[in-house]
Protein backbone atom coordinates (compact mmCIF):
# COMPACT_ATOMS: atom_id res chain seq x y z
CA UNK A 1 0.00 0.00 0.00
CA UNK A 2 3.07 2.21 0.09
CA UNK A 3 2.33 3.70 -3.29
CA UNK A 4 -0.22 5.62 -1.97
CA UNK A 5 2.71 7.98 -0.98
CA UNK A 6 3.19 8.57 -4.05
CA UNK A 7 0.37 11.50 -4.02
CA UNK A 8 2.51 14.34 -3.24
CA UNK A 9 1.16 17.81 -2.10
CA UNK A 10 3.96 19.73 -4.86
CA UNK A 11 1.45 20.95 -7.55
CA UNK A 12 4.30 22.83 -9.59
CA UNK A 13 3.11 25.72 -11.94
CA UNK A 14 6.40 27.59 -12.61
CA UNK A 15 6.04 29.21 -15.96
CA UNK A 16 3.77 31.61 -15.66
CA UNK A 17 3.36 34.67 -12.98
CA UNK A 18 3.79 33.95 -9.64
CA UNK A 19 0.27 34.58 -8.36
CA UNK A 20 -1.34 32.07 -11.23
CA UNK A 21 -0.52 29.28 -8.99
CA UNK A 22 -3.00 26.45 -9.44
CA UNK A 23 -1.95 24.03 -6.55
CA UNK A 24 -4.29 21.39 -5.31
CA UNK A 25 -4.18 18.83 -2.43
CA UNK A 26 -1.50 21.61 -0.73
CA UNK A 27 -2.24 20.68 3.02
CA UNK A 28 -3.05 17.18 2.38
CA UNK A 29 -1.11 15.17 4.90
CA UNK A 30 1.99 12.15 4.00
CA UNK A 31 3.70 10.33 6.70
CA UNK A 32 6.45 11.87 8.44
CA UNK A 33 9.72 10.91 6.68
CA UNK A 34 8.00 10.78 2.75
CA UNK A 35 10.79 11.75 0.44
CA UNK A 36 9.73 12.80 -3.17
CA UNK A 37 11.58 13.30 -6.23
CA UNK A 38 9.72 15.39 -9.10
CA UNK A 39 10.85 16.19 -12.50
CA UNK A 40 8.75 17.44 -15.09
CA UNK A 41 8.19 19.86 -18.45
CA UNK A 42 5.43 22.49 -18.99
CA UNK A 43 4.60 24.11 -22.33
CA UNK A 44 2.97 27.50 -21.96
CA UNK A 45 1.62 30.04 -24.49
CA UNK A 46 0.39 32.84 -25.36
CA UNK A 47 0.95 36.79 -23.78
CA UNK A 48 3.12 35.26 -20.89
CA UNK A 49 6.23 36.34 -19.66
CA UNK A 50 6.56 39.46 -21.08
CA UNK A 51 6.26 42.13 -17.97
CA UNK A 52 3.26 43.94 -17.61
CA UNK A 53 5.13 47.10 -16.98
CA UNK A 54 6.69 46.95 -20.52
CA UNK A 55 5.35 49.03 -23.65
CA UNK A 56 4.61 45.42 -25.50
CA UNK A 57 1.44 44.87 -26.80
CA UNK A 58 0.37 42.14 -29.36
CA UNK A 59 2.57 40.05 -27.17
CA UNK A 60 3.14 35.96 -27.96
CA UNK A 61 5.29 33.28 -26.23
CA UNK A 62 5.77 29.72 -26.23
CA UNK A 63 7.98 28.64 -23.12
CA UNK A 64 9.40 25.31 -22.46
CA UNK A 65 9.98 24.78 -18.86
CA UNK A 66 11.80 22.11 -17.08
CA UNK A 67 10.98 20.98 -13.94
CA UNK A 68 13.22 19.55 -10.63
CA UNK A 69 11.78 19.69 -7.26
CA UNK A 70 12.72 17.61 -3.99
CA UNK A 71 9.70 17.24 -1.36
CA UNK A 72 9.80 15.86 2.22
CA UNK A 73 7.55 15.62 5.07
CA UNK A 74 8.39 16.65 8.32
CA UNK A 75 7.23 16.83 12.00
CA UNK A 76 7.04 20.38 13.11
CA UNK A 77 5.40 21.19 16.42
CA UNK A 78 3.58 17.15 16.41
CA UNK A 79 1.62 18.52 13.02
CA UNK A 80 2.24 17.26 9.58
CA UNK A 81 4.58 19.58 7.55
CA UNK A 82 6.32 19.15 4.06
CA UNK A 83 9.22 21.49 2.56
CA UNK A 84 9.19 21.81 -0.93
CA UNK A 85 12.47 23.04 -2.93
CA UNK A 86 11.73 23.64 -6.56
CA UNK A 87 14.42 24.57 -9.62
CA UNK A 88 13.10 25.71 -13.25
CA UNK A 89 14.82 25.59 -16.08
CA UNK A 90 12.96 27.81 -19.04
CA UNK A 91 13.65 28.63 -23.29
CA UNK A 92 11.65 29.59 -25.40
CA UNK A 93 10.66 32.57 -27.76
CA UNK A 94 8.67 35.80 -27.18
CA UNK A 95 7.50 38.63 -29.44
CA UNK A 96 5.38 41.60 -29.88
CA UNK A 97 5.59 45.39 -30.58
CA UNK A 98 7.97 47.55 -28.34
CA UNK A 99 7.28 51.27 -28.47
CA UNK A 100 5.82 50.36 -32.11
CA UNK A 101 8.50 48.24 -33.41
CA UNK A 102 8.48 44.62 -33.72
CA UNK A 103 10.61 42.46 -31.54
CA UNK A 104 11.85 38.92 -31.12
CA UNK A 105 14.24 36.83 -28.95
CA UNK A 106 15.03 33.19 -27.99
CA UNK A 107 15.70 32.97 -24.81
CA UNK A 108 16.69 30.49 -21.98
CA UNK A 109 18.49 29.62 -18.47
CA UNK A 110 17.53 28.88 -15.28
CA UNK A 111 14.85 30.47 -12.94
CA UNK A 112 14.07 31.64 -9.73
CA UNK A 113 14.90 29.37 -6.86
CA UNK A 114 11.87 28.83 -4.65
CA UNK A 115 11.24 26.91 -1.68
CA UNK A 116 8.02 26.15 0.27
CA UNK A 117 6.88 25.49 3.81
CA UNK A 118 3.97 23.71 4.50
CA UNK A 119 2.29 23.58 8.02
CA UNK A 120 -0.98 21.45 9.25
CA UNK A 121 -2.49 23.82 11.74
CA UNK A 122 -5.60 21.38 12.69
CA UNK A 123 -6.85 17.99 12.00
CA UNK A 124 -3.62 16.32 10.48
CA UNK A 125 -0.74 15.86 13.33
CA UNK A 126 2.20 13.98 12.82
CA UNK A 127 1.51 10.36 11.25
CA UNK A 128 3.25 7.15 10.50
CA UNK A 129 1.98 4.92 7.58
CA UNK A 130 -0.56 3.38 9.50
CA UNK A 131 -2.12 6.43 10.47
CA UNK A 132 -1.70 8.10 7.23
CA UNK A 133 -3.77 4.75 6.09
CA UNK A 134 -6.36 5.38 8.72
CA UNK A 135 -6.55 9.00 7.84
CA UNK A 136 -7.71 8.35 4.52
CA UNK A 137 -10.27 5.83 5.02
CA UNK A 138 -12.09 8.29 7.10
CA UNK A 139 -10.41 11.89 6.51
CA UNK A 140 -11.22 15.00 8.81
CA UNK A 141 -11.29 18.50 7.91
CA UNK A 142 -8.02 20.26 8.23
CA UNK A 143 -6.33 23.95 8.76
CA UNK A 144 -2.95 24.44 7.18
CA UNK A 145 -0.72 27.50 6.91
CA UNK A 146 2.14 27.70 3.72
CA UNK A 147 5.21 30.23 3.41
CA UNK A 148 6.62 30.38 0.18
CA UNK A 149 9.88 32.13 -0.52
CA UNK A 150 11.33 33.33 -4.14
CA UNK A 151 14.95 33.97 -4.42
CA UNK A 152 16.41 35.66 -7.45
CA UNK A 153 18.55 33.17 -8.68
CA UNK A 154 17.54 32.82 -12.39
CA UNK A 155 19.07 34.32 -15.23
CA UNK A 156 18.35 37.83 -15.77
CA UNK A 157 19.78 40.85 -17.98
CA UNK A 158 19.08 43.95 -17.18
CA UNK A 159 19.54 45.36 -20.74
CA UNK A 160 17.22 42.72 -22.22
CA UNK A 161 13.05 43.25 -22.43
CA UNK A 162 13.30 39.19 -21.55
CA UNK A 163 13.91 37.37 -18.94
CA UNK A 164 14.02 33.89 -17.14
CA UNK A 165 14.27 35.32 -13.49
CA UNK A 166 12.73 38.02 -11.65
CA UNK A 167 16.23 40.10 -10.17
CA UNK A 168 13.71 40.57 -7.08
CA UNK A 169 12.75 38.29 -3.90
CA UNK A 170 8.89 37.45 -3.66
CA UNK A 171 6.96 35.27 -0.85
CA UNK A 172 3.19 34.19 -0.33
CA UNK A 173 1.67 33.60 2.50
CA UNK A 174 -1.11 31.32 2.52
CA UNK A 175 -4.33 30.01 4.69
CA UNK A 176 -6.38 26.94 3.69
CA UNK A 177 -8.86 24.56 4.80
CA UNK A 178 -9.39 21.12 3.67
CA UNK A 179 -13.72 20.55 3.64
CA UNK A 180 -14.54 16.80 3.74
CA UNK A 181 -17.55 16.98 1.41
CA UNK A 182 -17.94 13.41 1.25
CA UNK A 183 -15.04 10.24 2.10
CA UNK A 184 -14.22 10.43 -1.57
CA UNK A 185 -14.87 14.17 -2.53
CA UNK A 186 -12.90 17.31 -1.01
CA UNK A 187 -13.25 20.76 -1.07
CA UNK A 188 -10.23 23.09 -0.63
CA UNK A 189 -10.49 27.05 -0.23
CA UNK A 190 -7.27 28.80 0.41
CA UNK A 191 -6.61 32.66 0.60
CA UNK A 192 -3.13 34.10 -0.40
CA UNK A 193 -1.00 36.83 -0.45
CA UNK A 194 2.08 37.83 -2.48
CA UNK A 195 4.52 39.96 -1.44
CA UNK A 196 7.76 41.30 -3.56
CA UNK A 197 10.79 43.13 -3.47
CA UNK A 198 12.11 45.93 -6.01
CA UNK A 199 13.85 45.29 -8.78
CA UNK A 200 16.97 48.15 -8.74
CA UNK A 201 17.90 46.97 -12.24
CA UNK A 202 14.67 47.01 -14.32
CA UNK A 203 14.92 47.95 -17.75
CA UNK A 204 13.37 51.87 -17.61
CA UNK A 205 14.59 51.90 -13.91
CA UNK A 206 13.49 50.97 -10.26
CA UNK A 207 10.48 48.55 -10.35
CA UNK A 208 8.27 48.23 -7.76
CA UNK A 209 4.81 45.91 -6.92
CA UNK A 210 2.25 46.04 -4.83
CA UNK A 211 1.04 42.86 -2.63
CA UNK A 212 -1.24 40.37 -5.19
CA UNK A 213 -4.40 38.78 -3.24
CA UNK A 214 -5.48 35.65 -4.31
CA UNK A 215 -8.49 33.21 -3.52
CA UNK A 216 -8.54 29.51 -4.75
CA UNK A 217 -10.96 26.89 -4.69
CA UNK A 218 -10.41 23.20 -5.38
CA UNK A 219 -12.94 20.11 -6.10
CA UNK A 220 -10.78 17.14 -5.79
CA UNK A 221 -12.29 13.34 -6.25
CA UNK A 222 -10.21 10.52 -4.81
CA UNK A 223 -10.58 7.91 -7.06
CA UNK A 224 -8.72 5.21 -5.39
CA UNK A 225 -5.34 5.34 -3.96
CA UNK A 226 -3.00 7.23 -6.04
CA UNK A 227 -5.29 7.97 -8.47
CA UNK A 228 -7.32 11.53 -7.90
CA UNK A 229 -8.56 14.51 -10.05
CA UNK A 230 -9.16 18.10 -9.33
CA UNK A 231 -10.95 20.99 -10.88
CA UNK A 232 -8.84 23.93 -10.01
CA UNK A 233 -10.19 28.01 -9.80
CA UNK A 234 -8.12 31.07 -8.50
CA UNK A 235 -8.96 34.14 -8.90
CA UNK A 236 -6.38 38.08 -8.01
CA UNK A 237 -6.01 41.02 -7.96
CA UNK A 238 -4.13 44.11 -7.14
CA UNK A 239 -0.46 43.99 -8.02
CA UNK A 240 0.12 47.89 -9.03
CA UNK A 241 3.53 48.72 -10.36
CA UNK A 242 5.40 51.75 -9.64
CA UNK A 243 8.53 52.20 -12.60
CA UNK A 244 11.18 55.06 -11.88
CA UNK A 245 8.18 56.69 -9.31
CA UNK A 246 5.79 56.26 -12.04
CA UNK A 247 2.90 54.97 -10.89
CA UNK A 248 0.88 52.19 -13.53
CA UNK A 249 -2.48 51.43 -13.77
CA UNK A 250 -2.09 47.80 -14.27
CA UNK A 251 -4.02 46.05 -11.22
CA UNK A 252 -4.58 42.33 -11.73
CA UNK A 253 -8.11 41.33 -11.93
CA UNK A 254 -7.80 37.95 -13.21
CA UNK A 255 -9.74 34.20 -12.87
CA UNK A 256 -8.31 31.41 -13.81
CA UNK A 257 -9.76 28.09 -14.55
CA UNK A 258 -7.32 24.36 -14.28
CA UNK A 259 -7.56 21.05 -13.87
CA UNK A 260 -5.49 18.55 -12.64
CA UNK A 261 -4.94 14.59 -12.78
CA UNK A 262 -2.66 11.97 -10.68
CA UNK A 263 -2.18 8.38 -12.05
CA UNK A 264 -0.05 6.16 -10.06
CA UNK A 265 2.45 3.58 -11.71
CA UNK A 266 4.18 0.93 -10.53
CA UNK A 267 4.61 1.23 -6.86
CA UNK A 268 6.29 4.25 -5.68
CA UNK A 269 5.70 5.81 -9.24
CA UNK A 270 3.27 8.34 -10.58
CA UNK A 271 2.65 10.57 -13.23
CA UNK A 272 0.68 14.24 -12.90
CA UNK A 273 -1.25 16.35 -15.83
CA UNK A 274 -2.33 19.60 -15.29
CA UNK A 275 -3.79 22.17 -17.53
CA UNK A 276 -4.64 26.07 -16.92
CA UNK A 277 -6.23 29.15 -18.99
CA UNK A 278 -7.78 32.20 -18.60
CA UNK A 279 -11.23 32.56 -17.90
CA UNK A 280 -11.21 36.28 -17.15
CA UNK A 281 -8.18 38.39 -18.05
CA UNK A 282 -7.23 42.53 -17.53
CA UNK A 283 -4.36 43.16 -17.28
CA UNK A 284 -2.86 39.78 -16.76
CA UNK A 285 -1.05 36.99 -17.96
CA UNK A 286 -3.64 35.14 -20.85
CA UNK A 287 -1.63 31.94 -21.50
CA UNK A 288 -2.43 28.25 -22.28
CA UNK A 289 -0.19 25.42 -19.94
CA UNK A 290 0.38 21.84 -20.45
CA UNK A 291 1.77 20.43 -17.71
CA UNK A 292 3.40 16.64 -16.87
CA UNK A 293 5.67 15.74 -14.00
CA UNK A 294 6.94 12.32 -13.45
CA UNK A 295 7.24 12.07 -9.70
CA UNK A 296 8.92 8.89 -7.01
CA UNK A 297 8.57 8.41 -3.80
CA UNK A 298 12.14 7.20 -2.55
CA UNK A 299 13.28 4.79 -0.36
Amino acid sequence: MKYVLVLMFCSLWVAESTAQELTPRLFWPTPKGTRVLVSGYSYTSGDVFLDLSLPVEDSESQINTGILAYAQTLDLWGRTSNFLINMPYAWGTAKGLFLGDPIKRDFSGFGDLSMTLNVNLRGAPTMTVEDFLAFRANPRPIIGASLKVVMPTGHYNPDKVVNVGANRWAARLKLGTVIILKPKWLMEISASTWLFGDDDDFFFGKKEQDPVFALETNLIKRIRPGLWASLDVTYYRGGNQTIDGNLLENKLHNLKLGGTLVVPIHKRHGIKFGYANGVVTRYGNDFNQFLVTYQVALK
